[in-house]
């Protein structure tokens, strides 16, 4: 049984397995749960293009402001790989990692499993551990052979869908969708916020094939229009409609009670980084980790409804986006310059060169995040930073206080 001296030790472990190295089978999947059993808390699958670590986020809320301990498992993460795997909001010591580690690559010995499936199974571990109540499982990729589909789930979520990563899911939105619905379980119950008709149709059409029963989350909540919420933007109204959606099902079904003051107090507290993230730095800036068409939409509907408008963006995207209907999205943001900063280490990134060239006049390069953010020191801001969660990993390796949730004054 191989066991990992420490956590630096495992993290090498991790990056020598590859973090896009991708075998999208559920075989190592089942096995592994064959061995170590099936986590037998009550759970919900979190699958869509844009919206998972959100909508995901709000219902963790929801659980732990009743009590109810919840594990939640995202990513990608910023800084640390220990942000995605959270028991209560809070991440587990690195020495758990290394033990939790230890347990699955035991239970694991001889299926080769991938980056994301090692870090499934630890997650599946370590909230039988925890001893938590619920959990709440964000798909990486797709849905049908998503490492997560291989787990039970009560409720399979469908945040919007919509075009990105079709290099491996398939190109067109009704390919995507496709692959998306198949995380529907036979006989399973399905839960869907706002979608594009044609995205509409193919959740139906999965569900009847496979006798799910898929609702719409439109029909079983509603926020009243006053609803404060953590997370800022009208597209977060929805995704946390679709959580309150989901746990009112859950409460049903599990006979748990339910608390309108906590709920309340749940969706206004529920934070995750990079979500129209305003952060206090010279410049200001906005954080938002939009890095798709349909993503930049909803960043633009965010900063109108709050009446903001960028003096300058920076913007930095990776090789294998579809970037031509970006570009009027992403000049649209504001008047100002755009900044197009490289992104040290990473070599899917496009380079700011060739970006610079394709956004146009507006767009500069520039060596990296720090030296876009530079000549901007003492303007009247703020200054958006978009485009990929990679970019914004490079400020939060700088500024990791800015990871947690404001403390309220």
């Amino acid at each position: 049984m191989r066991r990992f001296k420490d956590f630096p030790e495992f993290e090498a472990h991790l990056d020598s397995l590859g973090l896009f190295r991708m075998d999208l089978t559920l075989g190592r999947m089942e096995a592994f749960l064959r061995a170590s059993g099936e986590p037998e808390f009550p759970a919900v699958q979190v699958v869509g293009t844009n919206g998972k670590g959100s909508t995901a986020t709000f219902l963790a809320a929801l659980f732990s402001a009743h009590g109810l301990r919840a594990g939640l498992y995202t990513s990608p993460h910023f800084v640390s790989i220990r942000e995605r795997l959270l028991v209560d909001g809070a991440m587990l010591p690195e020495a758990e990692w290394v033990e939790l580690a230890d347990a699955a690559t035991a239970l694991a010995d001889g299926l080769d499993l991938t980056y994301f499936e090692l870090l499934t199974c630890m997650a599946v571990l370590g909230f039988r551990r925890a001893g938590a109540r619920a959990a709440i499982w964000e798909a990486g990729l797709g849905g049908s052979w998503d490492a997560t589909r291989a787990l039970p789930a009560d409720i399979v979520l469908f945040t919007p869908i919509g075009l990105d990563h079709e290099a491996i899911l398939g190109p067109g939105l009704e390919r995507i969708a496709r692959d998306k619905a198949g995380a529907m379980r036979p006989g399973g119950l399905a839960l869907t916020g706002p979608q594009e008709p044609l995205v509409l149709d193919v959740l139906f059409r999965r569900a009847e094939e496979v006798g799910a029963t898929l609702l719409r989350s439109e029909d079983l909540a509603d926020l009243p229009p006053a609803a404060s919420l953590g997370l800022a933007g009208p597209h977060q109204r929805e995704n946390a409609r679709l959580a309150l959606a989901a746990w009112r099902l859950l409460v049903e079904g599990q006979g748990w009670s339910r608390d309108p003051e906590a709920q309340e107090r749940a969706l206004s507290r529920a934070f995750i980084p990079g979500r129209m993230q305003r952060v206090a730095h010279d410049p200001p800036l906005i954080l938002d980790g939009a890095h798709n068409a349909h993503a930049l939409a909803a960043l633009a509907a965010a900063l109108r409804e709050g009446g903001v408008r960028p003096a300058a963006t920076v913007f930095a995207c990776l090789k294998d986006k579809d970037l031509e209907p970006m570009i009027p999205l992403i000049l649209a943001l504001g008047d100002g310059p755009i900044l197009v900063p490289g992104i040290p280490d990473n070599e899917r990134a496009m380079p700011p060169e060739e970006l610079a060239a394709r956004l146009g006049p507006r767009a500069r390069p520039w060596a990296d995040l720090g030296a876009a953010l530079n000549p901007l020191a003492g303007s009247f801001g703020p200054v958006l930073v978009c485009g990929s969660l990679y970019l914004l990993a490079e400020f939060y390796k700088q500024n990791p206080w800015s990871l947690t949730r404001p403390q309220a004054a």
